[in-house]
């Protein structure tokens, strides 16, 4: 799987996995051509499925507490996922001068409902969000292809869990359809099963949600951090890294330092917080962690 930048060459695109999301894609750029412009770089997009991308995008192999193992990975839309939300970011701005909408900030651009361009977001993300599925979905199959080649024989239930985490829908709540934004936020109606993890160096979790109201059905999706990744890259070296991630085979050199564990929540006060929100199914603890 190629992680950070990289991607896959053009003689091994994992086009079977890309091929369904090509007549989407040409209808968006169709009404909306300029969007090729914003692509950039990420023109090749089938390159980057089951590709994992930086930052604190993941993949682990974790045991749980009856010692089964299980493989949990963190991306998403990847390089065109972004370059479709700045692209709307822009064209909200620019229809905010257009209507003359003073906004205190311009960062609070909109898109209004019932507007083409709102529907056509929509659409992208919608886009996006199957995209990002895919993405997650052809990266866990090259994992388990990976593992099958190296390890004796083992067996793979057919269950996933499968959780966005940034993303907007339509729900229904309080008598009323509305718009739900989910940001750093998994949904957890009853039944849904999630997953929260924690650190490359703590443990994470497996959740059942409760559909708790009050959160419109959501949840934590993680963690979070609790400082910055430049606080956190003056305040820990690779040896507070080091120690922090000790029995997990990780990279512990300068450039993930801002992933450390020591920057991010306690994830067990996060899950004691948000127990009216999700029960805990299995507790996970990593011992491979791949950062990009």
């Amino acid at each position: 799987v190629p992680v950070g930048r990289g991607q896959h060459p053009d003689d091994r695109v994992l086009v079977d996995a890309a091929r369904p999301f090509e007549a989407g894609l040409k209808a968006l750029t169709d009404r909306h051509p300029t969007l090729l412009k914003a692509f950039g770089k990420f023109s090749k997009w089938t390159n980057q499925m089951g590709t994992l991308g930086g930052g604190n995008h993941f993949i682990e192999v974790c045991i749980d507490e009856t010692n089964q193992v299980w493989v949990m990975l963190h991306s998403g839309s990847r390089g065109i996922g972004n370059a479709i939300a700045d692209y709307f970011i822009q064209l909200a701005r620019q229809d905010m001068e257009r209507w003359m909408i003073q906004l205190p900030d311009r960062d609070l651009a909109y898109l209004p409902e019932g507007t083409e361009h709102f529907a056509d977001y929509v659409e992208a993300v919608q886009w996006a969000q199957d995209y990002a599925m895919q993405n997650r979905q052809s990266m866990l199959d090259l994992v388990i292809a990976a593992l099958t080649r190296h390890l004796p024989p083992f067996e793979v239930t057919s269950e996933v869990v499968n959780c966005h985490h940034n993303y907007v829908v339509k729900e229904h709540h309080y008598d009323a359809n509305v718009w739900v934004t989910r940001k750093g936020a998994i949904r957890a109606r009853e039944g849904d099963l999630g997953i929260v993890p924690g650190s490359m160096g703590t443990r994470s979790y497996i959740v059942r949600g409760k559909g708790n109201p009050e959160s419109f059905c959501s949840s934590a999706h993680g963690a979070g951090r609790r400082m910055s990744r430049t606080a956190a890259e003056k305040q820990f070296t690779e040896s507070d890294l080091a120690q922090q991630t000790t029995g997990v085979i990780c990279r512990k050199d300068r450039g993930v330092v801002d992933e450390i564990p020591g920057a991010y929540k306690d994830i067990d006060e996060v899950m004691a917080n948000q127990s009216d929100l999700t029960e805990i199914l299995h507790t996970l603890k990593q011992v491979v962690c791949v950062k990009g």
